[in-house]
């Protein structure tokens, strides 16, 4: 790779909130939080969702509505109609 063109990337661990699940991987995304595994320091960052838990990769058909998106677009439907 030429160093000039490719930003430098570092260990990095991407750990899922809801599964727990962590996948071990290189980014160019820093964090202060920090992990080691197997003897490798890695940078943690924290995922509300990933493929161990997104309905596309996992089949369900549930959706969480944490910050109520789904009522404020039916809200705003409603005036239209």
């Amino acid at each position: 790779m030429n160093k000039e063109k490719h930003p430098e990337s570092y260990p990095t661990c991407f750990t899922d909130v809801s599964s727990g699940k962590k996948f071990l991987t290189r980014s160019t995304r820093r964090s202060k939080q920090t992990e080691v595994i197997d003897g490798v320091e890695y940078g943690v960052v924290v995922c509300e969702i990933t493929s161990d838990t997104h309905p596309a990769w996992t089949g369900e058909r549930g959706f969480v509505d944490t910050a109520g998106r789904v009522e404020k677009f039916q809200k705003r439907h409603r005036k239209r109609s």
